[in-house]
């Protein structure tokens, strides 16, 4: 992809710089990708707190957080593409036996949209309130979409999407990892006893995926282009138009987030975490760690932030952060559309 800096881009950056300073993260980098160009590319700090660390560089890897929940959005949306599933409509105790009881009315469309009503406790699973009357962030839903991928592919998830999209896009600094490499930023191999989660699976299941600033930019980019790369239709556009368009049931109030396939879609609620400003069919993913991808069709760009963060820091306000990071965004490409340099 053609390279064409420019400093339009520096208070982004900046900001990103003093979030950086605010949460306590020791690396950070932002990626920017405008019509087909990448306008901005910037790394900051160090893998760990340690002197002789690693300075952050373009083929650092970040982990993602629940970032890696969109891959599991896109790989569900490959098997309807296939036929494997026939609708999101159907319930996964039509795929899943064990779950007939417990997820009783409960259809894949709930779990790609945090709206089954299900938790977990103890190990022991029931509802907190019935599918699509409401809407509560979590991972029981994701596991059960993970076990419906691996049945249906006979794959893990790791292993379908590498060789059903991460080697087609050459994304080769994406991956679940679970060994130590120099081009991780994983301060959790040293200290255990973070947030982040297991690190000790491949397949998939674990919160260790690893991605580079631009490997996660060309994740947005795929999506912005509906899987078209370099001229070719690499995937069918269904794939990807499935995934951020609205899948919210209608039952669900109107003041709780709008979901696609996990994908965060703009929408005028209290809890939304997509920059009011930005425009309508804007959408975003986020992670733990900090990091973040917004994917804004009307200005035809992708914005990526990266972040390491791993501890919770007081009154840093990370609604009002990710808003704010989307605004500016925003704000910054209005400017540059009349501004744009000549190539």
């Amino acid at each position: 992809m053609l390279k064409l800096y420019t400093n339009h881009f520096q208070p982004l950056n900046e900001y990103v710089y003093n979030i950086q300073l605010a949460i306590r993260a020791t690396a950070a980098a932002t990626y920017i990708i405008k019509n087909d160009v990448v306008v901005n590319e910037w790394y900051s700090g160090r893998h760990d707190f340690s002197e002789d660390s690693r300075p952050v560089n373009p083929k650092s890897q970040f982990n993602v957080g629940s970032i890696r929940k969109t891959y599991l959005g896109l790989a569900i949306s490959l098997l309807v593409e296939r036929g494997l599933v026939k609708s999101i409509d159907e319930e996964i105790g039509d795929y899943l036996d064990e779950y007939k009881g417990v997820a009783n009315g409960i259809t894949l469309r709930h779990l790609l949209t945090h709206t089954h009503g299900l938790i977990e406790q103890e190990g022991e699973r029931s509802r907190e309130f019935q599918a699509g009357e409401n809407w509560a962030y979590g991972n029981v839903g994701i596991n059960m979409l993970f076990e419906l991928v691996s049945k249906l592919s006979g794959k893990t998830l790791s292993t379908f999407m590498r060789e059903n999209a991460f080697e087609m896009y050459k994304l080769n600094e994406t991956g679940w990892r679970t060994e130590f490499h120099e081009d991780l930023i994983y301060n959790y191999y040293k200290d255990k006893d973070t947030w982040v989660g297991p690190n000790n699976s491949d397949a998939g299941d674990q919160s260790n995926l690893f991605v580079s600033a631009r490997d996660m930019a060309m994740w947005g980019y795929i999506h912005l282009k509906k899987g078209r790369l370099n001229g070719k239709q690499l995937l069918p556009r269904r794939v990807f138009e499935r995934v951020t368009s609205l899948a919210t049931p209608e039952t669900v109030p109107l003041h709780l987030p709008r979901n696609g396939y996990i994908w965060w879609l703009q929408s005028d609620t209290p809890l939304n975490q997509v920059g009011e400003r930005l425009p309508s069919n804007s959408y975003q993913i986020l992670g733990i760690t900090g990091c973040a991808c917004l994917v804004i069709p009307e200005y035809d760009a992708v914005f990526v932030r990266m972040y390491n963060q791993l501890t919770n820091t007081g009154d840093y306000d990370y609604l009002k952060d990710i808003r704010q990071f989307g605004n500016l965004a925003n704000d910054l490409l209005k400017s540059y559309s009349v501004n744009e340099p000549v190539l």
